[in-house]
């Protein structure tokens, strides 16, 4: 399920050791996502929009490496496959985390988000189950179209998952637009990786 990294043989070493003792490693950026193809796409394939970005943002993070660190005891290790634990909003407007498995089929997909988001309904709380650590953190803010985005945390917490949040899909002549919030840990990445990834999913949401 994962493999330690070889810290010595890492050309990041330093840099991992260096952010990763300061009291906020993480760091962030929003953009302006592209999603006109998607949404059609999406309807044509009789999926959520909601289920095909979400899909299109893990198959960018399974693919691209760095998303799939993690530190764990200070050591660095890298997971086969990364989940979510995305926010699934209930009827009494509370919220619970989830934890959905990814598949590369979009179908196998959509049908384990559906269980997921029933199960929540059904629960209170905040914590429904146990939680693993190949995960991302996932949010959408449908009501809000932000151009900035931070993330209640605790400093003595250790966390080094990525988290990604969606706003408001707007709609300005016939070109649909989302903003896309990332927060990554800068001991596993930098803003090149950041810029990679971000190019990589945008390209994923045009297929």
């Amino acid at each position: 399920m994962k493999q330690k990294l070889n810290l010595e043989a890492w050309n990041r070493k330093e840099h991992f050791l260096f952010f990763k003792q300061m009291e906020e490693p993480f760091f962030g950026v929003t953009i302006t996502v592209d999603c006109t193809k998607a949404y059609d796409k999406a309807k044509e394939l009789g999926v959520s929009f909601f289920t095909y970005y979400l899909f299109k943002t893990l198959t960018a993070v399974n693919q691209y490496e760095p998303f799939r660190y993690r530190i764990i005891d200070n050591e660095v290790y890298i997971f086969d496959r990364i989940d979510v634990s995305s926010t699934i909003l209930r009827e009494d407007k509370t919220f619970g985390f989830s934890q959905i498995e990814y598949s590369k089929d979009l179908n196998e997909f959509a049908e384990n988000t559906k269980k997921e988001i029933a199960r929540i309904q059904t629960t209170t709380g905040l914590f429904t189950r146990e939680y693993s650590e190949n995960l991302i953190h996932f949010s959408a803010l449908p009501w809000i179209n932000f151009t900035s985005f931070s993330h209640a945390r605790s400093f003595t917490w250790p966390d080094s998952c990525p988290k990604i949040s969606f706003g408001k899909m707007m709609d300005e002549n016939g070109k649909k637009t989302m903003s896309m919030s990332l927060h990554v840990h800068h001991g596993l990445m930098d803003g090149y990786h950041v810029g990679e990834f971000l190019t990589f999913f945008q390209d994923l949401m045009y297929q």
